[in-house]
């Protein structure tokens, strides 16, 4: 059943053409995810699919009620980012809209949320378009993706991760494209050529031929020049006919050399001895050790306010029972860009802290997606998700071993978070960061420190281990547990047997409610 649709939409912020859709219909029960890169327009396609804005050019027609969940701010300074979105959905879905228009709406939530909200949409009966750079998100919940790329949306059948792989195949697919049109431009080219030089000895007199002959075989020579030429226009005429197709940017490797970076790999860098995480009267987490080694890529997680932050701010710090070994040079990232100087380039300010030649330092910037002539733009006239991407280029080329990142992929859309996330596993260095970025994590990480319940806990292993790991340890205790009162229980019913008592019989019950007891 059709829900919603939109013909013939043209959005324009100023002069410049956003948005040209030809068609786009949502019909009942759609998983929609919306994906595109920061300023493609996905927001206002949105609030013009939900009868907030206007389009320029074009109709949307509705036949059902639309809901559209705005991305929120935090400005409550009482409740959390997760409890402020939790009655924020609530309420959109108490409205019961046909169509659920939301504009990332896992901001602020920490990992239980997002997977309360996933719960939530997932089990709700109706069609919702989605914007989020959460890929897990999207793979969860989505069956359909729409891309906002250059102004047009094309739709992909499947999840997430579907996506991406169709994207790889139209990858591929564009590079044989390439390799063919080449081989068929060289061709032509080279048969072009010969053509053309042909035509050039075609009048040229024989040295061992007299003049008399020479002019008797004129008109000969004089037809077969303008057959070459003829045939070599015709080359020509195809060359020039050839669809043309460009070659896809190459992503460079990246290979850097980092201080004492042989020296702390593998050995203990960081200690921390018998930390506590108090603020005021309230405790973050109980006393805990742990160590980190040189090369780790260790995520820190936990629920919002667990005191993963408090925990990197320590580190920094060097806080007591916080101990570093002198061969660490650390760099930090943190949300307020502070790094940044907002009247230089992009180039200037990743370069001001660097050691590294001036090819590197744009390979790494074209990763991110600033090419070429980008590097020049003052940093002041960046959008937050740009700035974001040149402050972690800034600290990725640093003269540094060990990067502290507090939520890295805040602002940036899926394709930055991607391109970090290929440096950072690139990155010789050690890697600890915070993050609520489920694929960010398993991507990177190599081992997971988790706050939870006021308590530490590091795990020794991937993201992916981390989730399906059931604790051994209890289990095998009440197994060892339950076979010793076996073995009693044997043992005392052997006894009963040969010389009962009243004592054995007692003490033989007593076995037995121990083992339906512990069988509970």
């Amino acid at each position: 059943m059709l829900l919603l649709e939109a013909n013939h939409l043209e959005l324009y912020i100023k002069d410049r053409l956003l948005v040209n859709i030809e068609k786009l219909q949502i019909h009942k029960n759609d998983r929609i995810g919306l994906v595109g890169r920061n300023g493609s327009g996905k927001t206002t396609l949105l609030e013009v699919l939900a009868g907030k804005k206007s389009p320029d050019i074009g109709s949307v027609i509705a036949y059902c009620t639309c809901e559209l969940l705005t991305q929120l701010k935090k400005t409550d300074t009482v409740k959390s980012g997760g409890e402020v979105t939790q009655e924020y959905i609530n309420e959109a879905f108490a409205n019961n809209p046909g169509i659920l228009l939301a504009d990332e709406p896992t901001t602020h939530l920490d990992t239980e949320h997002i997977e309360w909200l996933e719960k939530k949409l997932a089990n709700w009966q109706g069609a919702f378009v989605l914007v989020s750079h959460d890929r897990a998100f999207l793979d969860a919940l989505c069956t359909t993706i729409w891309e906002v790329n250059e102004g047009q949306v094309k739709e992909y059948k499947g999840n997430y991760s579907e996506y991406a792989e169709q994207k790889e195949l139209e990858h591929r697919q564009h590079e044989l494209a390439y390799e063919k049109y080449e081989k068929k431009k060289k061709q032509l080219e080279e048969a072009l050529l010969l053509k053309e030089k042909k035509a050039a000895r075609a009048t040229k007199t024989p040295k061992k031929v007299s003049s008399i002959e020479a002019s008797k075989t004129k008109p000969y020579f004089a037809q077969k020049q303008k057959k070459l030429q003829k045939t070599a226009k015709a080359i020509e005429t195809r060359l020039e006919k050839l669809e043309k197709v460009d070659k896809l940017k190459e992503t460079p490797a990246i290979q850097m050399n980092l201080p004492n970076e042989e020296t702390i790999r593998g050995k203990i860098i960081l200690r921390a001895e018998d930390v506590q995480g108090v603020i005021g009267n309230r405790t973050l987490w109980n006393t805990a050790s742990f160590n980190i080694r040189g090369g780790d890529k260790l995520a820190i997680i936990g629920p919002n306010g667990s005191g993963k932050t408090t925990l990197i701010k320590k580190i920094m710090d060097q806080e007591e029972g916080i101990f570093i070994s002198p061969s660490m040079k650390i760099g930090y990232f943190s949300q307020n860009i502070d790094i940044l100087n907002t009247e230089r380039t992009i180039l200037e300010n990743v370069s001001s802290t660097s050691k590294q030649k001036e090819t590197f330092i744009r390979t790494v910037l074209a990763r991110l997606h600033f090419f070429r002539e980008d590097v020049y733009k003052l940093v002041g006239v960046l959008s937050g998700g740009e700035r974001v991407k040149v402050a972690l280029a800034k600290l990725f080329v640093s003269d540094l071993n060990t990067l502290i990142l507090d939520e890295p992929t805040n602002f940036l859309d899926i394709e930055a978070v991607e391109a970090l996330e290929s440096l950072l596993q690139a990155y010789p260095g050690t890697l600890i960061f915070v993050s609520h970025d489920r694929r960010f994590i398993k991507n990177i990480s190599t081992r997971i420190l988790e706050i939870k319940n006021a308590e530490i806990h590091l795990f020794e292993g991937k993201y992916d281990e981390y989730k399906h790991y059931v604790p051994q340890e209890k289990r095998n205790v009440q197994e060892d547990e339950m076979l010793i009162l076996e073995t009693k229980i044997t043992e005392v019913l052997s006894r009963l047997s040969i010389e009962p008592s009243e004592e054995l019989e007692r003490e033989f019950q007593k076995l037995l409610a121990e083992k339906r007891k512990s069988g509970k």
